[in-house]
């Protein structure tokens, strides 16, 4: 969780002034430079310097000693810019002292770094042997194209610490592409020294289409995602990389699908507008993209079912075990639902009350998900419903809706219908089952012998919400360590803005005000969440903590501060006070 790291030299000013820009795995970390000499100095008349590296996994401790060679490559890597470069001279100077003193030492799972010689081999596995070695007692495994790596020994000296965990047991191309980082020749080169062997000819091929499974066609997702179910695909990132980025990226947005991902040609897509008061017409792609005026929005969008699983530790309810990972924020670009519908000839005296979407998804009856919002928010000036087309400045992939999705800001995500193929504006609201037989809350007396879904509106507007993103629940601290940083969210649904996180380290009793970060937004119109973040003086004494946080917004709603008053059989509208409990490792003095 923290990594400290003690070096011989006045540096301390010039790491601080390089930090920032170094911003590699933007990952939390804490560096105390302790300085006894000036940089020149460190650098000639030193014999060695100690680096003492206490990595996030498990808070194992190591120390290095490295001559003049070893922390010149630390400085080299400091003015380049990159914790890689750091990294690869460190790495260097420990496989020279560890190198075997004959070829004969090596077998077809070591492979050692002999100058820049590599000793390959003739290795092959399948990625069923790779995904068997994700943890460090089972040695830790990637592969890299058609490669595969033993990395074990390299996981202590990586710069973004555990994050390379991720990718355990698997490619690492995904992750890479997250991090540019990594795009660079010395970072390939250290790669390359861990290389064990060649994944099989039959794995290096990729997998054929299952034609007569309705899934069989469904698109690539990110690996660091957590399954929630395979067959509709529904998943959400680790919670720690929520807090790292104000703009959710793509790949690891939250991926909340009911039926089979169609596959969709934009060039036949059809868009039809109907219903009360309309001419019915359809619209091309094309004619959405040139025909009316485009807007862009920041927008959060968050399941109903979000922080399910606390429920489920209540009491069991039916629904997908979400964590506290399905939400993201997003720049959505596209056109307003109201200039399509005004386009459409809707008259403003209208007497039509909900405007429907149906998707392109369909279950094995041909019937398509749909959902249905009020006429009020699809045409108010500040309403912001768009049919958008773009997402963080792509094209929306499939998962996301490709090529048309309902955005409707400060509103649950199951109203935002994804591959749209459908507007119907009309007197009633969507009688799809998602509508009227689901996403709805009720009290926690009432159980599916009780249950009727006709007494309880659809939910729309989502309540206030904030959640811990790190550290994460039963992490470990060092007690050498000074401080903690807690990092999370906060959102509240209906364009209302968040104007305070409070936290506590004990369970409740005090609290401390954190620092929110995120963009200006006009009042009524603060779609999007903002992040938050707390440094504090850890408590001296204590093995166990409590941390809590929770959040209000300017019309002053607060979360209720546990599960139980708010649990509902179908474990929806999760907002309690978010608990985090993390144990504090003994001085290791």
């Amino acid at each position: 969780m923290t990594r400290r790291v003690e070096l011989s030299g006045a540096v301390m000013s010039f790491l601080h002034c390089t930090r920032s820009a170094l911003n590699i795995w933007q990952m939390q970390s804490r560096v105390r430079i302790e300085t006894s000499a000036r940089l020149l100095q460190a650098c000639s008349g030193c014999g060695f310097v100690r680096w003492k590296n206490t990595a996030a996994n498990g808070g194992r401790s190591m120390d290095y000693q490295f001559s003049n060679t070893g922390w010149r490559q630390l400085v080299v890597g400091v003015l380049a810019g990159t914790g890689a470069v750091l990294v690869y001279g460190l790495h260097r100077q420990q496989v020279q002292q560890a190198e075997p003193k004959n070829t004969t030492e090596l077998t077809s799972q070591t492979v050692s770094a002999l100058g820049n010689e590599v000793k390959p081999t003739n290795s092959i596995y399948t990625r069923q042997d790779v995904a068997k070695h994700k943890t460090l007692a089972d040695g830790v495994w990637v592969t890299y194209k058609t490669s595969v790596y033993d990395i074990t020994k390299f996981v202590d000296l990586h710069p973004g610490g555990d994050k390379i965990m991720l990718a355990a047991g698997g490619a690492i191309e995904p992750f890479w592409a997250m991090y540019a980082v990594h795009n660079q020749e010395h970072v390939y080169s250290i790669l390359e020294e861990y290389r064990i062997g060649e994944l099989s000819p039959e794995d290096q091929k990729q997998a054929t289409m299952d034609v007569d499974d309705p899934y069989g066609n469904e698109p690539l997702r990110h690996p660091v995602l957590k399954v929630n179910s395979l067959k509709p695909f529904n998943a959400e990132p680790p919670v720690e990389l929520l807090s790292e980025n104000y703009i959710t990226p793509n790949e690891i947005f939250f991926k909340r699908n009911h039926l089979p991902v169609p596959e969709v040609d934009p060039k036949t897509y059809r868009l039809q507008v109907m219903g009360e008061g309309l001419k019915s017409i359809q619209l091309t792609l094309d004619d959405l993209k040139t025909k009316f005026p485009k807007h862009t929005i920041t927008a959060t969008l968050q399941c109903a079912g979000n922080r399910r699983s606390e429920m489920n530790a209540v009491r069991q309810v039916k629904g997908l075990n979400w964590g506290m990972a399905a939400i993201g924020n997003a720049t959505w670009r596209g056109v307003k639902l109201s200039d399509v519908l005004k386009y459409a000839g809707l008259p403003e005296n209208t007497h039509a009350k909900h405007v429907q979407f149906e998707g392109l998804d369909k279950d094995l009856t041909g019937i398509p998900y749909g959902a249905s919002i009020s006429i009020r928010k699809a045409l108010a000036k500040d309403g912001d419903v768009l049919l958008a087309y773009e997402m963080n400045g792509e094209d929306l992939s499939r998962d996301h809706g490709f090529p048309l999705r309902v955005i409707v800001p400060g509103v649950v995500g199951a109203r935002n219908v994804k591959w749209l193929s459908k507007i119907i504006v009309s007197k009633e609201e969507s009688q799809s089952h998602w509508q009227v037989n689901d996403y709805k809350g009720f009290s926690p007396s009432v159980d599916w012998d009780t249950v009727d879904f006709s007494t309880a509106p659809a939910i729309q507007e989502l309540p206030i919400q904030s959640a811990i993103t790190t550290p994460c629940n039963n992490d470990y601290i060092s007690a050498d360590n000074e401080e903690i940083t807690v990092k999370g969210y906060a959102w509240s649904g209906g364009g209302q803005e968040v104007i305070r996180v409070d936290v506590s380290l004990d369970g409740g009793k005090t609290w401390k005000v954190a620092d929110l970060t995120g963009e200006k937004q006009d009042a009524g119109q603060a779609w999007a969440w903002k992040l938050w973040q707390l440094t504090m003086p850890l408590p001296k004494g204590q093995k166990n903590l409590e941390i809590i946080c929770k959040a209000v917004d300017n019309n002053y709603n607060v979360q209720p501060d546990t599960v139980a008053p708010i649990w509902n059989l179908r474990g929806v509208l999760n907002n309690s006070w978010s608990r985090v409990k993390i144990t504090i490792k003994p001085n290791s003095g």
